[in-house]
């Protein structure tokens, strides 16, 4: 399948702390695999899945909208997987099985990770169609 650009819906904001602690860093299993966050790294909880995301990505990609809080406003271009597979990530390896999406924060196929499609599906929205639903504003 073609690699597609997609958004992620407005209403679909994530909770983040940024690791700021003397540290030599964070090593844990996820994804299949060993991840690894180094401080000023963000942790993450999306929806319940908690995860670590490089200081200078999560600067570059997420919108602050209060304390804590912060949407994903750059786009990704994503593709479903036709076998399974692993991809590379800034914090380590993610398995992948086939029908999930291969997401990358770049159009060139940079800055990989992965997520079943049904996950996907209810994040991100085809650029075009997020554009259309932009006005929604995320919960109090």
């Amino acid at each position: 399948m073609k690699r597609r650009r997609y958004r992620k819906k407005a209403d679909q904001f994530v909770i983040a702390v940024q690791l700021d602690l003397a540290t030599d860093g964070l090593r844990y299993r996820k994804w299949g695999g060993e991840q690894r966050a180094k401080r000023r790294d963000w942790l993450v909880d999306n929806a319940g899945d908690i995860y670590t995301v490089d200081r200078k990505v999560f600067a570059k990609t997420y919108k602050h909208l209060r304390p804590g809080l912060y949407l994903k406003t750059t786009p990704v271009w994503a593709e479903v997987a036709a076998a399974p597979g692993t991809v590379r990530t800034r914090e380590g390896a993610s398995r992948y099985r086939k029908g999930d999406y291969i997401v990358f924060d770049d159009r060139t196929g940079t800055d990989g990770y992965c997520m079943c499609a049904l996950k996907f599906r209810a994040m991100y929205a085809l650029a075009k169609q997020a554009a259309a639903v932009a006005g929604m504003k995320p919960p109090v």
